[in-house]
């Protein structure tokens, strides 16, 4: 065992590019992720290339000391929070090298590239992954996404981000890189050995590359929303949707949600910018005006149309493709609900990795997500248990502020995500303070620490899980936070093991996580 002294030593001596931080404002910064505290590391290893993230976890290994991959940092699920502490964090913001292959259409990126970055460089090319990132991609990591899984840009048509993967780089416990890439362009050459390192939350090893799909991206799209007054409806509309197979993205909301966090974002700087890019992004200016014109007259009223909104962006590989796949989704979709103005499909095409400004409430509230992947059978069931169980904490939610909105958006053809958006009143911890800046943050009602609310609504997240299980919920980016081992049967619970066993012996990769 090495002491920590000099284990500290040993590690800054293996990072000329990159840096070692043990200040303790960085470590405070670093134990939280957007909805908990976690703790301290001994310290944040932050590699600057492949070759020093291999040393980085060698040295932790021989050491006999935890480590912890964190990617973008926009976890909530206690994804890179180690309970006891002194860890070393290893932050992979550092590995941020590209290679786009456009012959053979492949992009490999390191683990650090966030989705907003790649997005750029592809789009000076024409080009786009099938996945093309999270809506926190101003942040988000490649090798997050991977480790987490994640949805949202390109799902309807592409799936999660493991799908658009074809091959991994990872450093294993030891130090040793293991690579899945057996044919440049195939995955699925025998067993597919990249399956297991998505979604794994980085307790099999440490993303080090990313290799990804290349598609020539299309220039041309159209934008639709649709209301509905119950969630039957827009259920079964959402689900002919998927079937369908129309639009690239979509994603649902409910009144509060719409009213609330994307109607603050919504405000009038944030539409200005988005007036602009649309723009400069639309192919025919004449186009550009007339939904600008639509826009304003619609005003906020999109937030304000139904009791559920769903929208969605179809793309074309012309104007009249587009158009042709929009008329085709407004008949599937007519019979459940009703087209309104589609400003904020807008929005998002316009600004697809908005800020990081709803990792709070609208009023400053705190906030975490809770998501479940429902079978269509199950979706209006758990709907109808969840309205049922808020009902029941009516009184209690709003005697301590506590407040919920939904989110959804499809997970393939067969699967139907269902986001719960958590608000309570309380103190921001560091992570917040500084991801967001003081000007935001100064713009927020502040509130003291408010440990009854705090405590209530862990436990209210805690019932919409185990709710969500009755119903046979799956999840992404399991963390610390949702069931994985009491779901796998017998035999697969002996294979996981032994697989952890064999690349991790010592248990030192991300300890805790998905129940290890």
């Amino acid at each position: 065992m090495t002491d920590t002294a000099t284990l500290k030593q040993q590690l800054a001596a293996a990072l000329p590019t990159g840096s070692l931080t043990d200040a303790a404002d960085r470590l405070a910064y670093m134990a939280n992720d957007v909805y908990r505290t976690g703790g301290v590391p001994l310290a944040v290893a932050r590699p600057g290339s492949v070759a020093e993230l291999q040393a980085v976890v060698a040295l932790c290994n021989d050491a006999g000391v935890a480590m912890v991959p964190r990617g973008g940092g926009a976890s909530y699920t206690d994804g890179y929070l180690y309970g006891p502490g002194g860890h070393v964090l290893i932050d992979t913001g550092a590995l941020t090298a590209m290679e786009i292959d456009e012959e053979n259409a492949v992009v490999t990126v390191e683990a650090g590239v966030t989705w907003k970055a790649l997005k750029e460089a592809l789009d000076a090319r024409g080009l786009r992954t099938p996945f093309w990132g999270p809506f926190s991609g101003i942040a988000a990591t490649i090798g997050g996404s991977v480790s987490q899984n994640s949805v949202s840009h390109g799902t309807a048509a592409h799936g999660i981000s493991a799908q658009s993967v074809l091959s991994i780089d990872v450093v294993l416990a030891n130090g040793e890189l293991l690579s899945t890439d057996m044919a440049t362009g195939m995955r699925h050459y025998g067993p597919d050995m990249a399956a297991l390192f998505t979604g794994d939350c980085g307790t099999l090893g440490v993303k080090a590359r990313i290799r990804l799909p290349l598609l020539r991206a299309m220039q041309h799209a159209e934008t639709l929303s649709f209301a509905f007054d119950d969630f039957a409806q827009c259920h079964a509309g959402v689900r002919q949707a998927q079937l369908a197979r129309l639009d690239d993205s979509h994603f649902g909301l409910d009144l509060a949600l719409s009213q609330g966090q994307i109607g603050r974002n919504e405000g009038m700087g944030a539409r200005l910018k988005i007036a602009a890019a649309i723009f400069k992004k639309s192919p025919s200016k004449i186009r550009a005006i007339k939904q600008l014109l639509k826009m304003a007259i619609a005003g906020e009223n999109p937030m304000r149309s139904g009791a559920y909104m769903c929208h969605f962006i179809v793309e074309g590989f012309d104007p009249a493709d587009a158009q042709h796949r929009a008329a085709r989704l407004r008949a599937i979709m007519e019979p459940y609900g009703r087209e309104i103005a589609n400003s904020i499909p807008e929005f998002v095409r316009s600004m697809p990795f908005a800020p990081l400004a709803n990792i709070l409430g609208p009023n400053g509230e705190r906030w975490v997500p809770i998501h479940g992947v429902l079978a269509h059978r199950n979706v209006v069931p758990f709907h109808n248990a969840y309205m049922a169980l808020l009902a029941t904490r009516k009184a209690d939610m709003e005697r301590l502020g506590v407040w919920t909105g939904t989110m959804f958006s499809p997970v393939g053809s067969s699967g139907f995500l269902y986001e719960i958006a958590l608000y309570w009143p309380d103190a921001r911890t560091p992570y917040h303070l500084e991801t967001l800046g003081p000007d935001w943050i100064a713009s927020l009602k502040d509130y003291p620490a408010n440990a009854e609310a705090k405590a209530y609504a862990n436990e209210l997240k805690e019932a919409v899980v185990a709710l969500m299980q009755e119903y046979g919920s799956g999840h992404f980016q399991l963390g610390r936070a949702y069931p994985y081992q009491p779901r796998l049967q017998a035999q697969a619970s002996n294979l996981i093991h032994k697989i952890k066993a064999e690349l991790d012996p010592k248990g030192l990769m991300n300890p805790g996580a998905l129940g290890f």
